[in-house]
Formats: structure tokens, C-alpha cells, sequence
């Protein structure tokens, strides 16, 4: 058999309870269930968090090298020369590349990981009906800027942003896969193809077709159990972008509305990726083909009182995971804990190839051919920049807040409480001490005080 090929599903804000098929009954993901039905689905699939606001940059770069957190170059700007990428390893291999959508992680390491693409974001989010992108440049300068202005409606302030054109009036997600359809109908290769398509959706602003929209009645739509009108203490995020898309308190009917609109956002999602997956069919390529679907953070949208990423909750740190394809079992599910920066070394080992030296994370191949858990991580380690760190058991989660004005600890117990609305602490201070055991051990070897976030947020758990 020729090498399978590699197609990444990868999209943008989208949290681990947005498909269908996987116990969300209100959304509309017609095409995200057949994946499920037909491959396996890591249900605990988690990111680690991040050392920014912007979550999504060194989720994006963990992905690419199969590197933790800490190692990274800073916080994922730019991926050195000595982390080898994802793509460029598929290269060596014989692949050719495609790489379209979203790129956070500079133009170098894109140029680095693809040999063919179109239709390029160098950003982390912007207007889905003017997206500024980047034709391919195969001298890899992607040196094009253009000005704009930042606010027009109430300033002069002029910015520039890497782009060489607008195509005005089509949405993000319609580009990136008719961009996607395109290539894969027109390629002449016979070679084994790596296809990169990085959807900007479900990230805000949430706009998309009409049709979609009124696919969701705002008042019908269920609230999470968690949802509060405000986080139950200030831990330095209330002025993050992501927390001013709606006023404090938040309501009721303003949740629903935001929800609503995420879920048109991913149903518009779906049908884009039916469209990609009908063209592999056509094309006689779905045969040989392993598929890769998932997201890059979660979002809360009104859980604990949050809108963002920047935390350690559920919402926010677990993300969809599905692999299809040929060696995958179909219709199975795995509660294995993993991160994304698994997915490198799985495909490592479902290729046959070498493993870079720089590639870190666990494989998940035998988790899902054999279903041994041997890919499953006991304990799990999250951050967000230096105000929070946390520990995860396969029972218990244990957070812990500290900055120059705050420190808190809460405690949950995952099997009986899911939605994390019953802190433990006062209950419990035995598991409290024995889950810090573990926090402090993982805050070793995840090389965190070697990173600046790491260090202040430590420095400021010790004075307090």
C-alpha cells in the first residue's frame, strides 16, 4: 500500500462539547459525526493551556512540533530551526505539503513546513468576510503589508498587516475549503500529500451565512450547568479580550445569543468539511487517507462566569480529537488523557518513521489499536501566563491562582462533579496536599520555572 496521506481538520476556539455525536444534541454537525462514527475519538484531549492571551499561538506551535509548553521558543512566535515541524518532517518523508488558513507561528516556519498552499492568514483572528491573506510564496519571504486602519470609526491610528489581498465578501470558512477543493481537484502528483487546513471558526467575531444563523433559536438553546453571571473571584483576566465580549454581569439571554451564534459558526464549519471530505471520495483518496480532526482551546462562553480560554477549567483546556483512516478502529472512543501535541509522534508511529529528536509528546497508536491506555497521561499539567497553574488526576483537579493581589486554591473532584462547581478545599485538605505534590513535581519536569511565566507566577505562590 502507498503511504496513507494526512489531512489536519483543524479549527479555531472550538471546545470538546460541540459535536453531535459525542452527547451534544443541540448542534449540528452532520459531518464531524461521520468522523466519529467512522474513526476514533480521544474524548479527554486537552491543551495544556498558555503563556499569553493568546492561547491559540503556542497551542498551534505545540501542535506542529509534538513540544510542551516550556519548550517552546518563547511564546510560539516563531518556531527555531532545531524544533522540527510537522511538515517538514512529512517532506523528508516523500510528501508533498499543502498548507492553507490560519498560521500563527510565523511566516519562516510556514514556509518551512509547506511546499504548496494558498490562501494564507499570518494572524490570530480578523473579519471572516475580509480575511487578509497571503498567496504561496515559494521563496518563502511572504514579505507583502499592507496598511489599514485599526479603528476607523474613531481614529486615524494606521497599522500594517502581512497580506498581498482581500477577497472581499467571502467568509473564512468557505475560502479556506473552496481554496482546499481546489488544490486537491487540480494536483497532478502521485505523491503521498500532507493537507493543513486551518479553519479561523469558530473564533469570533461569530459571524457567518444567514441560513445558519436561523438554524438556532437563541431562547431554546440549553445553558451550561456551570453558568454564572461572574467568576466567583478576580484573578487578573477580567480585561482580556475574550472577557469584554460581554458585560459584567452576564446574562442569561446574552449567553444564549453567544452561543447560538458559535454553534451556527460550527454548523457553517461542517458542512465546509463535508464539502472536503465528498471531494477526497470523488478524488478516490478517502481509502488511504488518515484524518485527523480537532481544535485548537476550548472557550466558555458564560461557564464560570467566563468568556475566554484563560483558565484551567474543562471548557477551556479540552478540545475535539478525532483520527480516521486506515489501522484506526471506527466508531470507538478512548477517555485516555492526551494533549495535542500527541498527534506528531501518533502519526509518527502509524507512518513507520523516524522520530525527530525534538518531538516530545506521547503516541497514541496502541491507545487506539489495542485500546491499552498506553498513551495515557495520569497526571496532567496546565498554566495560564503567571497566574494560574493545575494539576489533573484521572479524579481530581487542583488549581492554584496566585498574583500580587490574589491567591486562591480550588479543588474539584471530576467523577462526581464534571461541571466544577464544588471547590473541595475546606473538605478536603489531604488531596489537596497529595494533588500540590504532584503540581510541584510536574512544575519540574515541564521546565517551567525556565520561562519567565513560570518564574513570576511561582515567585508570587511563595510570598503568598
Amino acid at each position: 500500500m502507498n503511504k496513507p496521506n494526512i489531512i489536519l481538520l483543524f479549527t479555531d476556539d472550538q471546545h470538546f462539547n460541540t459535536i453531535n455525536a459525542l452527547g451534544n444534541k443541540e448542534v449540528h454537525t452532520p459531518n464531524m459525526d461521520k468522523l466519529v462514527k467512522e474513526g476514533c475519538s480521544f474524548t479527554h484531549a486537552h491543551i495544556p493551556g498558555g503563556t499569553c492571551g493568546a492561547v491559540c499561538m503556542p497551542s498551534r506551535a505545540m501542535l506542529h512540533t509534538g513540544r510542551s509548553l516550556f519548550h517552546l521558543q518563547k511564546e510560539g512566535q516563531e518556531i527555531p530551526k532545531e524544533h522540527v515541524l510537522m511538515g517538514e518532517h512529512l517532506q523528508k518523508q516523500g510528501y508533498d505539503c499543502f498548507g492553507t488558513g490560519k498560521w500563527h507561528n510565523g511566516s519562516d516556519a510556514y514556509a518551512r513546513s509547506f511546499s504548496e498552499g494558498g490562501e494564507i492568514f499570518f494572524g490570530g483572528m480578523w473579519d471572516h468576510w475580509n480575511v487578509p491573506a497571503h498567496s504561496f510564496d515559494p521563496t518563502g519571504k511572504y514579505d507583502s503589508a499592507v496598511p489599514y486602519i485599526k479603528d476607523a470609526f474613531h481614529s486615524r491610528e494606521m497599522d500594517v498587516m502581512q497580506s498581498d489581498h482581500i477577497s472581499p465578501g467571502k467568509h473564512s470558512t468557505d475560502l479556506f475549503a473552496e481554496t482546499t477543493i481546489n488544490w486537491l481537484e487540480n494536483r497532478e502528483s502521485d505523491k503521498p500529500f500532507f493537507l493543513s487546513v486551518a479553519f479561523m471558526a469558530p473564533h469570533d467575531p461569530r459571524t457567518m451565512p444567514q441560513k445558519y444563523m436561523d438554524m438556532f433559536d437563541p431562547e431554546k438553546i440549553t445553558l451550561p450547568e456551570n453558568f454564572a453571571p461572574e467568576h466567583s473571584f478576580d484573578y487578573g483576566i477580567r480585561d482580556v479580550r475574550d472577557e469584554v465580549l460581554a458585560p459584567y454581569p452576564r446574562t442569561e439571554k446574552e449567553v444564549r445569543q453567544h452561543m447560538a451564534e458559535y454553534y451556527a459558526m460550527i454548523a457553517h464549519l461542517d458542512d465546509a468539511i463535508g464539502d472536503i471530505l465528498a471531494t477526497l471520495e470523488k478524488k478516490g483518496e478517502m481509502e488511504n487517507s488518515i484524518i485527523i480532526f480537532a481544535g485548537d482551546n476550548g472557550l466558555a462562553l458564560g461557564q464560570h462566569g467566563l468568556f475566554g480560554k484563560q483558565s484551567a477549567y474543562e471548557h477551556s483546556t479540552r478540545v475535539p480529537l478525532v483520527f480516521k483512516g486506515p489501522g484506526i478502529p471506527s466508531n470507538e472512543q478512548r477517555n485516555d488523557h492526551c494533549y495535542l501535541f500527541d498527534i506528531f509522534p501518533t502519526l509518527i508511529d502509524l507512518l513507520g518513521i523516524e522520530r525527530p529528536v525534538s518531538v516530545e509528546g506521547n503516541s497514541l497508536k496502541d491507545s487506539m489499536q489495542k485500546n491499552d491506555r498506553s498513551g495515557h497521561r495520569e497526571d496532567m499539567y496546565f498554566a495560564y501566563e503567571d497566574k494560574l497553574r493545575a494539576v489533573k488526576s484521572d479524579e481530581y483537579k487542583l488549581v492554584e491562582y496566585a498574583g500580587s493581589d490574589f491567591r486562591e486554591t480550588q479543588l474539584f473532584n471530576l467523577a462526581s462533579d464534571p461541571w466544577e462547581l464544588n471547590n473541595l478545599v475546606s473538605q478536603n485538605p489531604e488531596k489537596v496536599e497529595e494533588m500540590k505534590e504532584k503540581l510541584y513535581k510536574l512544575r519540574d519536569d515541564w521546565d517551567d520555572l525556565k520561562h519567565p511565566t513560570g518564574r513570576a507566577f511561582w515567585d508570587f505562590y511563595s510570598e503568598n
